[in-house]
């Protein structure tokens, strides 16, 4: 939580306004030593189901969108 608190992130509600792409790059900006694990289950999150479920479509347009 820590990481998401330091970019403005609270809440889920806050996430969603963000989107997960633009929330895992601000982390990244931060210098923090994230994964893209972490870019998975937030969008996950958002779509109120487990990182596990994320299509490996979703999983190849976050990455490509991130690099």
């Amino acid at each position: 939580m820590e990481w998401l608190n330091a970019v403005g992130v609270f809440t889920l509600d806050d996430l969603k306004r963000q989107g997960a792409v633009k929330v895992y790059q601000k982390t990244k900006d931060k210098r923090f030593n994230v994964s893209l694990n972490l870019l998975y289950a937030m969008e996950a999150a958002v779509r109120n189901i487990d990182w596990r479920a994320l299509p490996l479509a979703v999983k190849q347009e976050l990455k490509d969108k991130v690099q």
